[in-house]
């Protein structure tokens, strides 16, 4: 009875979507209280129905319920029951139900919270609804993760091994809680268009606080997944589906600076109402891009052109209808109070741009072969060479120019004082180029540089901090600071991982070593080993330094019988100034085995940096939920 349970529960949930739809955009156009509180309450029950249909797809897949096709596809009786959880969303029937699962929590958390007047929340849910109902119609059709198989077969056919992993475990729904937090924002911006009301920036500010911290989580666990697990030594490669979750972060990131302009002074009004537009935009086409079978990735669920078609006409109707109710009532926005060339709104407006275009490069990049391709059949490869040439300026344009936004004051600020003040930051800037250019090898003017740029973003962020203190009714400009900082640290690991990793291949039997970068790794030998539902080849690699033995190190090559699929497990030696990262490859002649080696100086600090970036957006959300300002006095407090 699970699955029917299931079923009998997503067309429950269908029902109230349609409900909650209709209700909601009636309710805000004639404002009946009635209908409102229909609203809310088949937001609650939505959120029950789809909660208990995505714990009916869970129990089928710990119970190894074989008779439901997803179950038998993406399941096996020996495989770890993390994974047997995990692994409902591994796959692309179970991950669209957790993608409705994440929407109806977004709704349920509108209706409850009631930011910004019963009129703006009624319409908002009323924007979710058809949402919820379009996403779930896709379900039902397209991809029915309850569909039974008979005959029942005796053993499922497992799960891909790469997704057999903690890091994998984590990333989706962290990444579905940014993408389709971002249909909280549209919802109030569309809500906004409809009723006409100004302050839909401070009511979804929380909710674009919100994805913005998971998409930013959710990117860095993908990065440090494909980083330990996919044995190339690298931490991102430019794949369409890891630009997928890129552009709605640059864009949810704009959104985030020009929101809060919009919400203290009323500039950029239909900027940010396009940019809360733009956000969820791209994180559909992700969804297409991941579900339509136009890629080949290991990020890829699904191969078929009926999804591709459904999600597209879901796209153009969302968008479209959007963008469409936004040309007709964008005549009737007002711009907001006027500033001046030298304030806050300009450095906001500057961040924006460089954000924006930022964006257009990745876009550009990702889906230029891909049309390419559809229309003409030419396969075109766009790779790193071209977003290092496009991307990289923008962005570095962009981090300098940061700091300057919290130096200046909402309308008018003071250049020269900002400047006076951000003095420090730019000697720190200085003398970390010369210390770059005095003691690496090789030397590289884009080491000086990218090292001179996160030391001004620190340094500014650290003068900013000392200057607001860190009492509770700062933790706006706190977060601001973290978020900055957390940007630099960031960028000091991509450039000592990029620019100066180091790379060796040797083919080793026992007893044998290899150097790299001043250590001596001894290959002391292979044994095999045995995991719930895999064998292993492992490997002992005895690590030595000036002689002494620092670390013993275990890199492992594992089959997986069920699967029919081999991995590379790789072993990592961490500190906070470098990763010593090995790979073992395929077993050669007399017992001798294919051994990478890298050392990534400075790794650690990509990942670090983004915690610190999410720690900014822990702050500016605590400091949002717990300390409530007047409209009156908003334009004097300091910037989140």
């Amino acid at each position: 009875m699970t699955g029917e349970i299931g079923q009998l529960a997503l067309c429950l949930a269908l029902a109230l979507a349609l409900v909650l739809a209709i209700s909601g955009i009636g309710g805000a156009r004639l404002g009946a209280a009635g209908a409102q509180a229909i609203a809310s309450s088949s937001a609650a029950g939505m959120l029950v129905f789809i909660g208990l249909a995505f714990g009916a797809l869970t129990y089928a897949s710990i119970v190894s319920d074989f008779s439901i096709l997803n179950v038998a596809q993406n399941s096996h009786t020996l495989k770890p029951l993390i994974y047997k959880i995990s692994g409902v969303w591994g796959n692309h029937e179970g991950s669209m139900l957790l993608w409705v699962l994440v929407l109806a929590l977004y709704t349920a958390a509108i209706a409850f919270s009631r930011r910004g007047g019963a009129r703006l929340t009624s319409a908002a849910l009323g924007v979710m609804g058809m949402l919820a109902a379009a996403f779930i119609l896709f379900i039902l059709f397209t991809s029915n993760p309850f569909l039974r198989l008979d005959p029942v077969p005796f053993e499922g056919a497992g799960l891909n091994p790469l997704l057999q992993d903690f890091g994998l475990a984590v990333h989706p729904p962290m990444l579905y809680a940014g993408y389709v937090g971002l249909s909280a924002s549209f919802a109030y911006a569309a809500a906004a268009l409809i009723t006409q009301e100004r302050d839909w920036a401070r009511a979804a500010r929380p909710f674009m606080l919100t994805a913005w911290i998971a998409l930013t989580l959710g990117i860095a666990l993908g990065s440090w997944w494909a980083y330990y697990e996919l044995g190339w030594g690298g931490f991102w490669f430019w794949d369409p589906v890891e630009n997928a979750s890129l552009m709605p972060w640059l864009v949810a990131t704009a959104l985030l600076h020009s929101a809060l302009a919009t919400e203290r002074t009323g500039a950029f009004r239909s900027w940010s109402l396009l940019l809360a537009i733009a956000a969820f935009s791209l994180s559909l086409i992700g969804t297409f891009l991941v579900r339509s079978g136009v890629l080949s990735s290991v990020h890829s669920f699904a191969n078929d052109p009926e999804r591709g078609f459904f999600i597209l006409v879901l796209i153009g109707g969302a968008v479209g209808g959007a963008l469409a109710l936004f040309a007709w009532r964008a005549p009737s926005l007002d711009g907001g109070a006027s500033f001046e060339p030298a304030s806050r709104e300009t450095a906001l407006l500057l961040n924006n741009v460089f954000l924006a275009a930022a964006a257009a490069t990745v876009f550009v990049g990702t889906l230029y072969p891909l049309a390419l391709d559809a229309l003409t059949g030419t396969k075109i490869s766009v790779g790193p060479p071209y977003f290092a040439i496009t991307f990289a300026p923008i962005f570095i344009a962009l981090l300098i120019l940061v700091p300057f936004g919290p130096r200046l004051a909402w309308r008018k600020g003071d250049l020269p004082a900002a400047l006076r003040t951000l003095a420090p930051a730019l000697g720190i800037a200085l003398v970390a180029a010369a210390v770059i250019l005095a003691f690496t090898a090789p030397r590289t003017l884009a080491g000086c540089g990218a090292f001179a740029v996160a030391a001004w973003l620190i340094g500014a962020s650290a003068i900013e901090v000392r200057e607001r203190g860190l009492g509770a009714f700062q933790a706006g400009a706190l977060a601001s600071a973290l978020a900055h900082a957390g940007l630099g640290v960031t960028l000091i690991g991509i450039a000592g991982t990029t620019l100066w990793r180091s790379e060796a291949l040797e083919v080793l039997g026992p007893g044998e070593s290899m150097n790299i970068a001043g250590y001596t790794l001894r290959f002391d030998g292979v044994k095999g080993a045995h995991g719930p539902n895999y064998d292993a080849a492992r490997a002992t690699v005895t690590v030595l330094s000036g002689g002494w033995t620092i670390a013993v190190m275990h890199p492992e090559k594992r089959v997986f019988p069920a699967e029919g699929q081999d991995t590379v497990e790789t072993a990592i030696r961490t500190t906070i100034v470098s990763d010593l990262y090995l790979a073992l490859g395929d077993q050669r002649e007399q017992g001798r085995w294919i051994l990478r080696a890298y050392v990534n100086p400075l790794a650690p600090l990509i990942w670090l940096g983004a915690l610190v970036m999410a720690l900014g957006g822990f702050a500016a959300l605590w400091n949002r939920l717990r300390v409530a300002r007047p409209a009156s006095v908003a334009v004097a407090a300091p910037a989140e």
